[in-house]
Order: structure tokens, then C-alpha cells, then sequence
């Protein structure tokens, strides 16, 4: 039989402390959300359908972006045991340079349009994190104005090759200028990707109102207010903003791109270069012989060509084959820090967030932005430490196994 007894009131008052209200509504939603799916369903929430959807959705049936998140939810861990992880370090170097953690904010194009704040959120939280940035070609915040924000900060930027060469060439010029110390060619955008989610939209730059678009703003006046009381949306390279989005880059982008083109670059620009979108080995293994400084695996967050490879399931065939000569780093689907340790443990020495970060983005503004890179923080860090890994050299292809659905007929 349980004894019995009268409760004390001191008892009693010891589990009732209650949690002090947070009466700042976007802290107490920030604070609430502890995943990056957290963040997105709050960015949903809060940002119109036509921008949400920009950021949200991929080329076509959306199976290349399925498929990248799909496998990092393959993964399978093997930690090792009955060592002291009371500490452990995320720092590296990649590009020549350090890194507090091993990603960074990758290249986004209209990122304003998400959120006001855009590029000075993702710079000013890179900063204070201790990651790089990148700016992409179709940013909506200048090269110099990023600078500005991260002025001791490494800062890095996405190069589209435009019909205009000379565009293009004058940004490399600038990005130069500026200090920037990284340069991605991008590869993976001769034409543009067809985003079907865009086109029901009528998704377009500035946007269109119609009966639709009005509607789904009424509860949604903070975006507008923001949209419509802040400077015009302005873009790095693009003269006229008018028009849909694959418009504008199907007038920005150039079929006829070639290793040419990477030769007058790579010539022009005096710090390191990588090459992005490298969906092959083939491909990863001639631009390691031309010398180029890095790659990254990327089919572009499935936003260009739909059922292309996963980036994830290339690492490490493509670490075996080019890893001693060209530092590789991964994008796409990543949404947790385990996403990020398993790319680290199978040899990437980097990789990249972009609608992780965009996410936190339309939630909060800056602070959401800190909040993401603080949840993938914490999520690395817990990784590591189950796994038994002291630092970022301690992971390796031992500590993962690639869980496979899709298995190649031939």
C-alpha cells in the first residue's frame, strides 16, 4: 500500500513555476519553433502565396527536391560509444578561409521579396555567426551594401554568365572591388527551369495584383506594408524587372555558356573559384583538371532540371575521384544539422543552406534568420556528440550509410 498524506503547501508551490510570458509576438513564435519545418510552417503562414511559393516549390513534379530530402531521411548513423564529447568543435577552413560552422548561406535570387530585410538578414546573421555568405547574381541587395553589413565577414558571389558579357564581367569586377573572396560559376542554368508553382501564380517581378493575390493578403498586411513602404525591389545585375520570373532569367541566362567562358573568368577573378551545379562525376573530374579551386554538387535545389541526380548520393563518388584536388561542397534538401554532419562524414568539406535560411527569413526577419542557423547549430552539435565525433576531422564515411530507394536498373 502507498502511504498517504497531506499535501504541503511549500511542495506544492515548488512545481508550480510558471513560465514568464513572452509578450513579443515574433520572439514567442522564433522561440517555439525548434525545427527548420517549424520555421517553414510559420513562413507559410506569414508570407502570400505567390512569394512562399517562389522559395517553396522546384521544377516541374518537384521530384529532384522530394528526392534530396528523401535521402537525407535515408541515412543511417553508427556512432561510436563511451567517449568524452563534452566539447566539440564545428570550426573549419574551406575556400582558404574559416568557418565557425560547416555551412554557410548560400546564393538566392528576389530574396527581398520574401522578406524586406532579404540579403542584409542572411549577411548580418552570417556574420555574427561566423559563416559565409553568398550573393547571388539576381540578389536584391547590391554587392557594396552586403559588404557594408559583413565588413569583416567572408562574403561570396554566384555568377550567372548573362548574354550580356560584359554584365557579367562587370559584377566580377565588383565582387573584386568589395573584397568578396569566392566566386561561384554557376552551371546549371543555360535556360530556366519550368516552376509551375510560379507560373499558376502569375508569380512576377514586381507583383501583379489581381482578385487572387488580394485576397490572400487580407491577412497577411505586414508583408504589403513592408513591400510597400520600403525602397523598390533592386537587383544586381538586371536593368528591367518587369515580368515572370523564368522571363526575366530565360533574358539573363545564356545557352551558349562554355568552358570558354570559365577560362575568361577564372583569368579575370583573383581569389578562389568554384564551379556550381556539377551533377556529374565526369563533369567534376574535368573541371578538376582544369584547375578550378572547388565544386559544388548541386542540381540547384531542383529548381532547373526535375529527376536530376541527388547531389548527396554523388558526394561520395565524386570525393573518391577529385577530393585531393578540388575541395567539394553539397547543396540541396538540406533541412537539419544531421543532414549537414552526414555530408561532412562522407567527405564534403562544405556545404550550403538556401530555403533553410529563406525560411527563417519569412518568419522573422533577422532574427528568424539567426534562429535557423541556431537550430542547425544545436543539431550539429547534438549529432556529433551522439556519434562520438570531437571536430568535423573525426567524421567519417564509417559513421553513415546511404539507406537506398532508388536503385538504377543498368
Amino acid at each position: 500500500m502507498v502511504q498517504r498524506q497531506v499535501p504541503r503547501p511549500a511542495e506544492i508551490l515548488e512545481l508550480m513555476r510558471f513560465k514568464k510570458p513572452q509578450l513579443n509576438g515574433r520572439t514567442r513564435r522564433l522561440e517555439a519553433a525548434l525545427t527548420i519545418e517549424d520555421l517553414r510552417l510559420i513562413a507559410k503562414r506569414r508570407t502570400p502565396r505567390a512569394a512562399f511559393d517562389y522559395t517553396d516549390g522546384a521544377a516541374e513534379g518537384e521530384l529532384s527536391l522530394a528526392r534530396a530530402r528523401q535521402a537525407f531521411q535515408d541515412v543511417e548513423f553508427h556512432p561510436s560509444v563511451l567517449s568524452d564529447v563534452a566539447n566539440v568543435d564545428t570550426a573549419t577552413t574551406v575556400f582558404g578561409g574559416p568557418s565557425a560552422l560547416p555551412f554557410g548561406i548560400g546564393p538566392t535570387g528576389f530574396t527581398r521579396l520574401m522578406q524586406t530585410e532579404g540579403e542584409t538578414a542572411g549577411a548580418g546573421a552570417a556574420a555574427a555567426a561566423g559563416i559565409p555568405f553568398c550573393l547571388s547574381t539576381l540578389g536584391t541587395t547590391s554587392i557594396e551594401t552586403v559588404k557594408e553589413v559583413n565588413p569583416a565577414g567572408r562574403n561570396w558571389f554566384q555568377l550567372y554568365v548573362m548574354k550580356q558579357r560584359e554584365i557579367s564581367y562587370a559584377l566580377v569586377e565588383r565582387a573584386a572591388k568589395a573584397g568578396f573572396d569566392t566566386l561561384f560559376f554557376t552551371v546549371d542554368t543555360p535556360v530556366a527551369g519550368a516552376r509551375l508553382r510560379d507560373k499558376r501564380n502569375g508569380f512576377s517581378i514586381p507583383p501583379q495584383l489581381s482578385l487572387r493575390t488580394i485576397a490572400n493578403a487580407v491577412p497577411r498586411p505586414w508583408w504589403w506594408y513592408d513591400f510597400l513602404t520600403t525602397p523598390k525591389l533592386e537587383f544586381a545585375s538586371l536593368s528591367a524587372t518587369g515580368g515572370t520570373v523564368g522571363e526575366l532569367l530565360d533574358a539573363a541566362m545564356d545557352p551558349t555558356i562554355s568552358y570558354e567562358d570559365l577560362r575568361i573568368v577564372r583569368e579575370m577573378w583573383p581569389g578562389k573559384l568554384a564551379v556550381k551545379g556539377v551533377q556529374t562525376v565526369e563533369d567534376a573530374k574535368k573541371l578538376a583538371g582544369l584547375g578550378v579551386d572547388g565544386i559544388v554538387l548541386s542540381n540547384h535545389g531542383g529548381r532547373q532540371l526535375d529527376r536530376a541526380p541527388i547531389p548527396f548520393h554523388l558526394l561520395p563518388k565524386v570525393v573518391r575521384e577529385v577530393g585531393q584536388d578540388v575541395e567539394v561542397t553539397v547543396d540541396t534538401g538540406i533541412m537539419n544539422g544531421a543532414d549537414i554532419v552526414a555530408c561532412i562524414a562522407l567527405g564534403a568539406r562544405f556545404t550550403f543552406i538556401g530555403r533553410a535560411y529563406l525560411y527563417g527569413l519569412m518568419a522573422g526577419g533577422r532574427p528568424g534568420v539567426d534562429r535557423a542557423i541556431q537550430i542547425l547549430t544545436e543539431q550539429i552539435v547534438r549529432t556529433m556528440k551522439l556519434l562520438g565525433a570531437h571536430s568535423l576531422d573525426e567524421l567519417s564515411p564509417a559513421h553513415v550509410t546511404q539507406l537506398t530507394r532508388l536503385v538504377p536498373v543498368n
